[in-house]
């Protein structure tokens, strides 16, 4: 019985931090805020982990999956850029604060209706997007222009969230049982660790984010270009 509950007990765990993220982020306290939607995207990769491996996936615990999403990485890293660079644009800041967690959603509820057997992602997936979110906000001291750079990075991963840019799969990759029996240690000792060097490794995470982000842009424009020579050389043929 406790099996069927486990994945929910971290999904829920997922949920909290994302809401307390949220709190943090209000309070200014902007690197905990990422800190912990940081560890919520551990959490949210271990209780899929764990359904599966115990054959013990639902309805209930998919959609209770996505709701917590949407908090965690969807308002949570919104409310943190808001906090952050948004606050100075006025109406326009709310509406833009309004849009990523509304593309969140919409990616969210195409993913639900997906078939689930394909080794890719289409869009960017949401806990992606917010941890990359969550973490650019932190160069806001370090970057040039930085009030203007955030806001446009913000709208480009909205927008990748619905787009149909495909992304690995990486939750076909197994991972032995005993690892997942660890992970609550591991958060633990994450946590640990970015108490006293959350600011420098927050930023540091944000670089495989973003390179991930990335990933399915490049492959896209690779395929367009390879699609472009292609019709020059049909059409150098037929000439």
């Amino acid at each position: 019985m406790w099996l069927k509950l486990l994945p929910n007990v971290f999904t829920l765990g997922n949920l909290f931090l994302g809401m307390i993220a949220i709190l943090l982020a209000s309070q200014g306290e902007y690197g905990g805020a990422a800190l912990l939607i940081i560890v919520g995207m551990v959490l949210d990769g271990v209780d899929g982990r764990i359904a599966r491996m115990f054959h013990v996936q639902s309805e209930f615990g998919k959609e209770l999956d996505s709701l917590s999403d949407i908090v965690t990485f969807g308002i949570a890293p919104a409310v943190l850029m808001y906090a952050v660079v948004l606050h100075q644009f006025g109406w326009i800041g709310i509406v833009l604060s309004c849009i990523f967690p509304g593309c969140g959603a919409l990616r969210l509820a195409r993913f639900n209706t997906q078939s689930k057997t394909t080794n890719y992602f289409i869009g960017l997936p949401i806990t992606a997007a917010g941890g990359v979110l969550a973490t650019l906000a932190l160069y806001m001291p370090l970057l040039p222009k930085a009030h203007m750079i955030l806001p446009i990075a913000m709208m480009f991963l909205a927008y990748l969230m619905v787009s149909k840019v495909k992304y690995p799969n990486f939750k076909k990759l197994g991972i032995p049982k005993r690892v997942l029996f660890i992970a609550p240690l591991i958060v633990g000792i994450v946590v640990v660790v970015f108490y006293f060097h959350r600011d420098v490794l927050n930023r540091l995470i944000f670089l495989p984010l973003a390179v991930y982000a990335l990933y399915g842009v490049q492959r896209k424009l690779r395929k367009v270009h390879k699609r472009d020579i292609s019709d020059e050389v049909y059409d150098t043929i037929a000439k």
